[in-house]
């Protein structure tokens, strides 16, 4: 339980901060780096980590309790969030969160 209490509240303490911990977003100039919102990135990005954390634990519970073949079902369905929010392209993956002038 600890594990999962942790995982959830790690990414808020560290707020617009965090934002440096996002794939791709590290690799930008710091003036890059300045018209985004890390705020709202971090905020994204913590509960898309609690949603999949969230998903793991009931794949888990419902393989236990019912059948392992949900296990199974979970993970394709954690497989296709990820490749629905993976992006090669920086404006992409972060242009819905740069700061409007």
């Amino acid at each position: 339980m600890y594990y999962i209490r942790y995982n959830f509240s790690y990414p808020s303490l560290l707020k617009s901060k965090g934002a440096m911990l996002i794939s791709g977003f590290n690799t930008l100039s710091k003036e890059q780096r300045k018209l985004y919102n890390q705020d709202k990135m971090s905020i994204y990005y913590r509960n898309l980590f609690a949603l999949w954390s969230a998903l793991f634990f009931a794949g888990a519970v419902l393989s236990q309790l019912v059948s392992g073949y949900l296990t199974i079902i979970v993970f394709i369905i954690w497989i296709v969030s990820v490749f629905k929010n993976m992006h090669l392209d920086a404006n992409k993956a972060f242009g819905q969160y740069k700061i409007k002038k």
